[in-house]
């Protein structure tokens, strides 16, 4: 029977750029193309520390995250397993704008809570994932390469690894698409980005910053899922993804 697999919920990719070609279209059709013009060297600015927070932020959650989730899989920390995910989950519960709120009191404000607040909401969807998907590899695998007298670490790296490496991109593309989405929110408390167009664009009643904010960060999210995307088919190997 064929083993089903956790895929990311959301739109697929035709979708996803036609709704970014209509809303290309409208902004352009509409007049507001050039009033978003006006802020181009704050887009490209807040651009870059917006890219800056999720690399950094998100960097450090799959370095944190996936060998977290690979010592969780391990036999040796099965009775901590749960436990450690339960406190993940906590993490993952409390509202990533309270989270930032709150490591402002301890960090202070600026680049070092925003980072800490981003950390946190991306940290889960990737150990979940390392975790499923390393327990979801097939025993029968890991029983032949015990019997060609691979080591743990052999099996691991050789059989378990390649097999969960579809599910594992899926958290991390997941975990990206959370952070892109919380990142306007490192504004409030002085992490910049491009919230800092958004929020200001809301106070002011001014659509053409607002949209100066929000369209470069919806085109950007949908950019680095694409990338995502292209390396999830390209990296895994085709004999274990789902894609090819």
């Amino acid at each position: 029977m064929r083993r089903a697999i956790a895929r990311p919920i959301g739109l697929g990719r035709g979708a996803m750029l036609a709704l970014g070609l209509l809303a290309g279209l409208w902004v352009a059709n509409s007049g507001l193309l050039d009033q978003i013009m006006v802020y181009w060297d704050d887009i490209a600015f807040l651009s870059r520390q917006h890219m800056m927070l999720v690399a950094a932020s998100g960097g450090a959650a799959i370095l944190v995250g996936v060998p977290v989730g690979v010592w969780l899989s391990r036999p040796s920390a099965e009775r901590y397993a749960e436990t450690v995910m339960q406190v993940f989950n906590i993490g993952t519960t409390i509202p990533t704008l309270a989270v930032i709120a709150l490591s402002m009191t301890i960090l202070g404000i600026g680049f070092p809570p925003a980072f800490f607040g981003l950390f946190v909401a991306s940290l889960l969807p990737i150990v979940r994932n390392t975790y499923a998907g390393l327990l979801a590899v097939p025993s029968h695998l890991k029983e032949a390469a015990t019997g060609m007298g691979m080591t743990p670490l052999q099996i691991l790296w050789r059989v378990e690894l390649p097999n969960a490496l579809y599910v594992i991109f899926s958290g991390i593309r997941t975990a990206l698409a959370i952070n892109f989405g919380t990142t306007p929110l490192a504004f409030l408390i002085g992490g910049g980005g491009l919230g800092e167009l958004i929020f200001t664009g809301i106070d002011l009643m001014d659509t053409g910053m607002l949209l100066a904010g929000a369209v470069p960060t919806a085109m950007l999210a949908v950019l680095v899922d694409f990338l995502m995307g292209q390396a999830q088919l390209h990296l895994i190997p085709k004999g274990v993804n789902p894609l090819r």
